[in-house]
């Protein structure tokens, strides 16, 4: 399948001020939007400014291991089925939308944070805020600290615009069919999941413990995973974050569903380089989410449970 064209985003010149980024995201639409679904890979992006690598401890390939590749790839299908996905153009290490705006650590730049910075979050202990301090396998990303200016300059330029373009589509979405699902897409390092379950689960549902997603809808990504031959495990070890817990509402109509996809199930974990069996992991990732979609709608346009059960 040629990869569709990006949409010529309304946020296109968002970007660092050095030029680095051309535009904040893409969205991929379909030809024609036939469902309430929408996809995004948050953490997927590896464009990766000259300025902000010469400042690290890692080379290029170490930096990587806290990008989600090749997963806006998996989902791509979607695009074809009748659903838009967007994606983020710059990696993870350098600002992570999935945490709250300001979840910065003091600890890391030069200057003042503004008052209302969340500085005492988990995961800004962790080193994993708005702007991370460590890779995913716990490696320093940077030689010493940053210009405070910097860090709200990412966050002006790239935060900001994504999430408002993000909040746009679901809006849009929602006026037009009634409800909006957000599936957001990530990918696990194999080694994250707990010894019991290594080997036999290739894919996490988060749904913030049944907070942020329609039960219903979750059985129903499950079991048509399970059909296709995939292990499903639900919220351990991710349960989804700010993303899956700021836009769920469920009791507005209005749907978000994390799913992390084991490194191991589609590329080399080491090189980064998909297997040669990518394109079959893929397609069946879609093709479960299709049945998966078709048996929504249908119970949405008062087909019930009947058409549901019969998927």
């Amino acid at each position: 399948m040629d990869a569709p064209t990006a949409n010529a985003d309304r946020n296109a010149d968002a970007g660092e001020a050095s030029g680095a980024f051309m535009r904040a995201f893409d969205i991929l639409e379909p030809p024609a939007r036939t469902c309430c679904f929408v996809f995004d890979a948050p953490h997927s992006g590896a464009i990766y400014p000259p300025a902000f690598l010469a400042s690290g401890r890692l080379d290029r390939h170490a930096i990587r291991r806290s990008e989600d590749a090749h997963v806006d790839r998996l989902f791509l299908g979607m695009v074809a089925r009748g659903a838009p996905l967007m994606r983020a153009r710059f990696p993870r290490a350098y600002l992570d939308l999935n945490r709250e705006p300001y979840e910065l650590d003091p600890r890391m730049f030069e200057g003042r944070l503004p008052a209302f910075a969340n500085t005492r979050s988990l995961r800004v202990a962790g080193g994993l805020g708005t702007i991370p301090r460590i890779v995913a396998d716990g490696q320093e990303i940077y030689r010493g600290r940053i210009p405070v200016e910097d860090a709200l300059l990412r966050i002006e330029t790239l935060y900001k615009p994504y999430h408002r373009a993000l909040r746009d589509l679901l809006a849009r979405t929602q006026r037009a069919f009634g409800a909006a699902v957000l599936v957001d897409c990530h990918s696990m390092p194999s080694t994250s999941l707990p010894p019991e379950t290594r080997g036999r689960t290739d894919v996490v549902l988060g749904d913030r413990y049944g907070s942020s997603c329609d039960p219903l809808l979750v059985d129903l990504v499950e079991t048509s995973l399970r059909a296709r031959g995939f292990g499903v495990a639900r919220n351990k070890p991710y349960a989804g974050g700010f993303i899956t817990e700021h836009y769920g509402e469920p009791g507005i109509g209005r749907h978000a569903l994390q799913i992390e996809v084991n490194r191991a199930l589609y590329m080399d974990e080491r090189s980064l380089v998909p297997h040669r069996w990518f394109g079959d992991v893929a397609e069946a990732l879609c093709d479960s989410l299709a049945d998966v979609v078709a048996a929504f709608e249908a119970a949405r346009s008062g087909a019930g449970p009947s058409a549901i059960a019969a998927e």
